[in-house]
């Protein structure tokens, strides 16, 4: 059996893709580029390689090459500082700088040149990886026409693949006529399909094409392969593949990425999948989606998959990507899981398994759209840049722990990721089978999170979200927890055993308090401070909630975490009162500001009631002097809770991107709800009537981090959930209203 433990390397996403005249730069979007600095972040968690991007487009750009070499070589200077091994990329889903492309001639020999020229300059690397996932690369290039040169089928697909393994032979045989010493790490994702019966020859195809590359490039594809007369069909010369024979270069590592949707499921019976791809190949029309949200009768998953590379192969491995675009828990769970497995596999059966790579080390860009739009979606990974400098995620410290052999805890993880649970089926149930998509998940709350506020629309929303998520947790009324007591809390702290306590009760009612402040101040600042004393006493997290209320509208541009309170309404005080109170008592507590709620799950927001109104025809008027941040709350509780898991401190603030006034709000959802926004009426906000007085402005910046989304972004997606939602009460009516007619 194997004894050298598994390294942990990692990755930062470097992509640079061309889609049509535009290319797609990952490091310039993170700000990697223009911060060294980074690198001295990535050595604290342990890491012994970094997959490092050194990139024939940005290089060869035609905006400067000497000031890109100089950013490299400082770079590079510093790995060696750091004792931190650079495991060289030169094309990462590119297709070479303009002038070429993965379907042009030269683009092998420009690509050796380029090799060459990089392995001069630093002759004491000794690991590469000259084109991550060729294949992946050459079906989105050439088979689904999604990055240049978009091509659409397999003659462009073929011709892209050739072009880059004979490009990646001849780039190691340029580097090691400099380093003869270094090593190949060929990358590719790690992959298979799964189908009905129907399908196995769709299947059989796809399984023997994802090895493809690897086969090519060890001279494997002889007489004898199944994808050698496809090859040929697909313009492939009988010369060129040969050629492969004649000049093999196996990988001396084969690099594994693996994400839950790299397994696919094919079935003709289309009907089963709503919503899913539907494929024509030819001879069937099928549904391809995601294996893992198929109720499947035999194993699948990452264990098996590395079972199959090594037993066709028998050459060293490793995971050189794990990434996960969600939310903190399962992000931890998903690498943890990899781990593990990568663990098992070399300790029990002997795969020489040798590295796994902490893939988005900065996180990346618009993967959600396949890099094909340029939107800023972002994905956080180990580190979260969207505050400028990279904050530390929960992930480092599991990183860390990793590293150092030590285990890593979190009450998050004792429940299993999506990818686990029974709920994360889409597909309706084949005949003569059942399949029990809304049964209930049991979620372990050994050490749950605690919410208190069970009336309130906000504590039923974290309810509801870490549901989802798979987080234990208890909402607490105020029988059960009187947040201005502290006996009471005591009580439910000690009954619990909670790791971390949300606080999303107090009083509530703006106007209203002008009349009652000694109840508002008892509830909002009074109960935040016995809360928090009792946590930070406890060692339990705490989390709670304030307003862009506690400041007076003078700002000229959005509020960030540093300026002073200013508030002028009864609730803005007590909010601010108990910001000061609760980290006077909690350096550790977390405080949000936030503002003006709109969400899916309650009927009295502003926009719900607005949307109702001019459903019905009627008028209604909103402020159109009084300027907001509006907060999607499934997009607060979310970050909320990743800041929670992440251990975050201090003042944060958390509202959508854009500040709209009242009445502008209202307009926006009534015309993507397509209903008359003529009607709604801008007012004064005096002219509302509103007892307690409002700052004119509020709208919430950070200097901290911007992560939510856009204001377009949520409203969106209000807009849509509220439609559906629409429906599904509309459907019963019609039903019933039918019966009666019979």
């Amino acid at each position: 059996m194997l004894s050298k433990k598994i390294e942990l390397w990692g990755g930062i996403e470097c992509t640079h893709n061309r889609v049509g005249d535009e290319y797609f730069d990952q490091l310039e979007k993170s700000g990697h580029d223009r911060r060294p600095e980074d690198l001295a972040l990535f050595a604290d968690l342990g890491i012994t390689a970094l997959r490092f991007p050194v990139l024939w487009e940005r290089v060869t750009a035609p905006e400067g090459e000497n000031k890109e070499w100089s950013r490299i070589d400082e770079r590079l200077e510093l790995l060696r500082r750091l004792r931190v091994r650079p495991i060289v990329g030169l094309v990462h889903h590119g297709s070479g700088p303009p002038g070429t492309s993965l379907v042009s001639d030269c683009f092998p020999e420009k690509l050796a040149e380029f090799a060459a020229r990089v392995a001069r300059r630093y002759p004491w690397l000794d690991a590469y990886t000259p084109i991550n996932e060729p294949l992946t690369t050459a079906r989105f290039s050439g088979l689904y026409g999604f990055w240049y040169p978009h091509g659409r089928g397999d003659v462009s697909f073929a011709r892209a693949l050739i072009n880059q393994c004979r490009a990646t032979v001849l780039a190691m045989r340029a580097i090691r006529r400099v380093n003869p010493q270094a090593e190949f790490i060929q990358t590719e994702d790690l992959g298979k399909t799964y189908c009905a019966p129907s399908l196995e020859y769709q299947a059989d195809f796809e399984n023997e094409r994802r090895f493809l590359a690897f086969d090519l490039l060890s001279g494997r594809v002889d007489r004898s392969h199944p994808l050698r007369s496809y090859l040929r069909k697909s313009g492939v010369k009988e010369s060129e593949i040969e050629w492969f024979r004649e000049n093999r270069c196996v990988p001396d590592v084969l690099g594994f990425n693996h994400y839950p949707t790299s397994e696919r499921y094919l079935d003709e019976r289309v009907e089963r999948f709503p919503g899913a791809a539907v494929v024509d190949n030819g001879k069937h029309v099928y549904a391809d989606v995601e294996a893992v949200r198929v109720d499947l009768d035999f194993e699948t998953g990452l264990g098996r998959l590395l079972r199959e590379a090594w037993k066709r192969y028998r050459l060293p491995l490793a995971l050189t990507e794990i990434h996960l675009g969600c939310t903190r828990e399962e992000q931890l769970r998903w690498f943890l899981e990899c781990w593990k497995t990568a663990e098992m596999l070399r300790r029990e059966e002997g795969v020489d398994l040798q590295a796994v790579t902490a893939w988005s080390l900065l996180g990346s860009y618009d993967w959600n759209s396949l890099v094909t739009k340029n939107l800023k979606h972002y994905e956080s990974g180990v580190f979260d840049v969207r505050g400028g400098a990279p904050r530390p995620t929960a992930l480092a410290k599991l990183l860390r722990a990793l590293a150092e052999g030590e285990n890593f805890e979190h009450p998050v993880l004792e429940n299993p990721g999506w990818w686990r649970r029974p709920d994360r089926f889409i597909h309706e149930p084949a005949v003569g089978k059942r399949i029990e998509r809304s049964a209930p998940v049991r979620i372990n709350s050994a050490k749950p999170l605690l919410i208190a506020g069970a009336t309130a629309a906000l504590g039923r929303a974290f309810a509801k979200i870490c549901e989802i998520r798979g987080i234990g947790c208890r909402l607490l009324s105020r029988a059960e927890m009187d947040i201005a007591d502290a006996a009471s809390v005591n009580r439910a702290l000690d009954r619990y055993d909670a790791w971390a306590l949300v606080n999303c009760a107090g009083y509530e009612r703006i106007d209203t308090a002008e009349d009652e402040c000694e109840t508002c101040f008892r509830e909002n600042a009074g109960g935040a401070a016995i809360l928090a004393q009792a946590c930070e006493r406890k060692n339990i997290q705490f989390l709670t909630f304030s307003s862009a209320l506690v400041f007076d509208g003078k700002n000229s541009r959005a509020y960030v975490e540093s300026d002073a309170p200013a508030p002028l309404s009864v609730y803005g005080k007590s909010k601010a009162k108990a910001e000061k109170q609760v980290l006077e008592m909690n350096p550790h507590a977390l405080v949000i500001r936030s503002s003006a709620f709109f969400g899916p799950w309650d009927d009295d927001n502003f926009l719900k009631i607005a949307l109702r109104t001019l459903s019905s025809g009627r008028y209604f008027k909103a402020a159109d002097d009084s300027v907001v941040s509006p907060t999607y709350i499934p997009d607060l509780v979310d970050a909320s809770l990743d800041l929670l898991i992440d251990r975050e401190n201090g003042i944060w603030h958390l509202a959508q991107q854009g500040a709209v006034s009242w009445a502008d709000f209202a307009r926006r959802a009534a015309e993507l709800a397509r209903l008359d926004s003529t009607l709604i009426i801008g007012c004064s906000a005096k002219e509302l009537n509103l007892t307690a007085p409002r700052p004119p402005f509020s709208a919430l910046g950070s200097e901290r981090g911007l992560l939510l989304s856009s204001l377009e972004n949520g409203l969106a997606r209000f807009v849509e959930t509220h439609r559906r939602n629409l429906e599904k009460m509309e459907k019963p009516l019609a039903g019933a209203r039918g019966r009666r007619l019979i």
